[in-house]
């Protein structure tokens, strides 16, 4: 059971890993087209709300991307495993990309939920925690080296 728990861990780091690594590269590529006029008023709107309101648009992608990912699923189930695994990667990188956006725009009204505020402390500790264990692990030691050592090789000579 333990070892279970620490494979259901280190699986669950790695997502996060993927969207650490996703959140401001997204989240930058969003602002970039809220330069567009119309984009950018609404922008503007989201940062004025109060909390339970900007906690509410905040829900919506991960609502509105739900039948996309069931989908997906069903996909998969009759047979499209391709089709399906590529909905749901643009699924993720879509609602990753907006929540990270509307997160940006919105914490401080979020953070003035008490609960939110202490939920997310928690998410950043808990998050921080598994993170350095897979980045303390053998394996992630050893894709690192092996990264490390294959940018050296892309590097031009003098």
């Amino acid at each position: 059971m333990r070892w279970l728990r620490q494979a259901f861990g280190v699986l669950v780091a790695l997502v996060i890993l993927f969207e650490e690594w996703g959140w401001e590269p997204l989240q930058a590529a969003l602002g970039r087209l809220a330069r567009w006029p119309p984009l950018s008023w609404l922008e503007r709107q989201l940062q004025h709300l109060p909390p339970y309101a900007a906690l509410a648009v905040f829900a919506v992608p991960g609502l509105a991307l739900l039948p996309v990912k069931l989908g997906a699923l069903a996909l998969i189930t009759r047979g499209h495993a391709g089709v399906g695994l590529l909905l749901i990667v643009a699924a993720k990188l879509v609602g990753t990309a907006v929540v990270a956006r509307l997160f940006a725009l919105m914490k401080p009204a979020l953070m003035q939920l008490a609960w939110f505020a202490r939920g997310y402390g928690r998410w950043v500790a808990w998050k921080a925690h598994w993170i350095n264990r897979v980045r303390a692990s053998a394996t992630w030691q050893a894709a690192s080296d092996w990264l490390r050592r294959f940018r050296r090789t892309l590097r031009p000579r003098p």
